[in-house]
């Protein structure tokens, strides 16, 4: 039989995982909006009503699912969602929504940037992974592309004093770590768990992550201002139901399933994507066109994320050439 029969092509899920990374690139973008929506509020206070909302979304999509995907979860399955939620999730919305309010958003989308130089040197030692050698001008240039973005970031006006703006950048540091963390082990849970679906994995997280922010509600209301007027309140819940639909319950199950179609060296150049939302948002809300600088960033990005996606398509073709007839 012919080879090309008996196997399918790997170039199909190559561009059905490119398309999910894309959406779920947009729909997280959106999260960096969230804290200058509601600047009142704390970002525990923000990761607490992100967060209830997706667990109890969660809780209601799952329904009569319930059952029998406790069934599935072994102890094994528990553990990893429990630090995985802490990690993408509690934690890594806690540092980011911080970094954004004190070091503003620039700044914390370049660090965010970074993620994928971090995440795509550690997918490229997986079994038959892309050669880093080859990755190399696509992290070239997705580095250049940060820089440019720090550089503008560096030369704006500082929106706070420097104490203000370090600690959002440590806060910032502290997302990306937190979030590489994440990045890796959700795709090594995704590629053992056949048996779990990539949405029901993104429901099965919320639930977790609602019953771990729950853990902070003591927290603000001993330590930080929880009086706020009725319209900020209504702002505070809209905001948390649309970040907890669109960003966790879609974006999530979207990242999900591309996890499934990628390896981990192209998983990394998708998270760019949500830089590039991020940013756009960004000036959107602040009602202006991006400077010089921003563009060339966005023109690096998008160059490294093509480069990125055609030496995989190269790559799995060769692959498949290989593929011995049957």
């Amino acid at each position: 039989m012919n080879a090309a029969i008996a196997h399918p092509s790997p170039n199909k899920d190559l561009f059905r995982g490119i398309a999910c990374g894309m959406g779920a690139g947009a729909l997280w973008g959106l999260v960096f909006l969230a804290p200058a929506l509601v600047p009142d509020f704390t970002p525990i206070q923000l990761a607490i009503g992100r967060y209830l909302a997706y667990g109890f979304l969660s809780a209601t999509l799952i329904g009569r699912n319930r059952k029998r995907l406790m069934a599935a979860m072994t102890p094994r399955e528990w553990v990893s969602l429990i630090w995985l939620s802490l990690a993408g999730n509690t934690l890594y919305y806690i540092l980011l929504a911080a970094a954004i309010q004190m070091g503003g958003i620039a700044m914390t989308s370049l660090i965010i940037g970074f993620l994928p130089i971090a995440v795509t040197i550690i997918g490229s030692r997986d079994d038959n992974a892309v050669p880093l050698r080859k990755l190399a001008p696509s992290l070239m240039l997705c580095t250049a592309g940060a820089i440019c973005i720090g550089w503008q970031a560096l030369t704006a006006p500082a929106s706070g004093s420097t104490e203000t703006q370090l600690a959002g950048l440590l806060c910032a540091a502290g997302a990306l770590l937190s979030w590489t963390a994440y990045a890796v082990g959700n795709s090594r849970c995704l590629a053992r768990l056949d048996h779990v679906s990539a949405h029901d994995w993104s429901l099965l997280t919320g639930l977790v992550t609602g019953a771990q922010v729950m853990t902070l509600i003591p927290i603000t209301l001993l330590f930080e201002p929880v009086r706020h007027p009725a319209p900020a309140w209504l702002a505070f819940a809209a905001v948390s139901v649309a970040v907890a639909f669109l960003a966790s319950i879609a974006g999530n199950a979207l990242w999900n399933r591309m996890s499934r179609l990628l390896p981990l060296t192209l998983t990394g150049q998708m998270i760019l994507l949500e830089t590039v939302f991020a940013l756009l948002y960004g000036f959107l809300w602040e009602h202006r066109l991006p400077t010089i600088m921003e563009t060339t960033a966005f023109s690096l990005i998008v160059l490294s994320v093509t480069r990125c996606i055609a030496v995989h398509q190269t790559y799995a073709s060769n692959e498949r050439g290989r593929v011995p007839a049957q």
